[in-house]
């Protein structure tokens, strides 16, 4: 790991435990062993810091996802392909697999924490939290349930409440179960219940569907 890598990496695990206004440059210096003066060297300020570890984070649910098999990028039509050869039980099986994934990963998890942290006290940070675990996500699904509409996959309806209707309950429950590795069991069986009534709800009659 280079020395900016550490910086971005101990500035997370800072700003996940005292927050981004309780963290101050010299304490990231610290705890990666350098003096301040070098630190600058890497980053202009800790605003650059922050900056830093949100396109850490992009880039490594990039790698994940794709490491999942899962289609990325704005190819809705592709990805509404993809998504149309999943049975129930897949989308159950992959909703699990993307659930643990944020909810365990060492990353998301510090990230989760500092934006839950800086919900009262810091709106910029908060707001960085928001677009990236709310607003982008609903987004993404609601252009990606839209194509599925028009490829009669799931029954016509309005996307952007589909897309908040499945994803509302999985940010409930990586909210509820942060933190609780023991509980894990009751939160995949939370998320199955959610996942098979969407499905049941929106899903077209196989009548209905029609070959991408």
């Amino acid at each position: 790991m280079t020395t900016k890598e550490r910086i971005v990496s101990e500035a997370l695990t800072l700003f996940s435990r005292k927050g981004y206004k309780g963290t101050s440059v010299k304490d990231i210096a610290a705890a990666v062993g350098v003096k301040d003066s070098s630190l600058y060297k890497h980053f202009k300020s800790k605003q650059d810091i922050l900056d830093a570890i949100m396109a850490t984070i992009k880039d490594h649910i990039q790698r994940i996802t794709e490491s999942f098999g899962l289609p990325t990028g704005t190819d809705y039509d592709g990805a509404a392909a993809f998504y149309a050869t999943l049975t129930q039980d897949d989308l159950v099986a992959l909703s699990n697999k993307i659930f643990l994934f944020y909810l365990k990963d060492d990353l998301l998890s510090k990230f989760w924490r500092m934006g839950s942290m800086e919900q009262f006290h810091n709106p910029q940070v908060y707001a960085l939290f928001r677009r990236f675990f709310l607003e982008d996500s609903i987004q993404y699904q609601a252009a990606l349930f839209s194509e599925m509409i028009r490829h009669h996959i799931f029954i016509a309806a309005d996307p952007e409440v589909m897309a908040v209707s499945f994803y509302t309950p999985i940010f409930f429950l990586l909210s509820k179960y942060a933190g609780l590795e023991s509980d894990e069991a009751e939160a995949l069986a939370a998320l199955d219940k959610q996942v098979r009534e969407f499905y049941r709800v929106y899903k077209a009659p196989p009548a209905a569907s029609m070959p991408i």
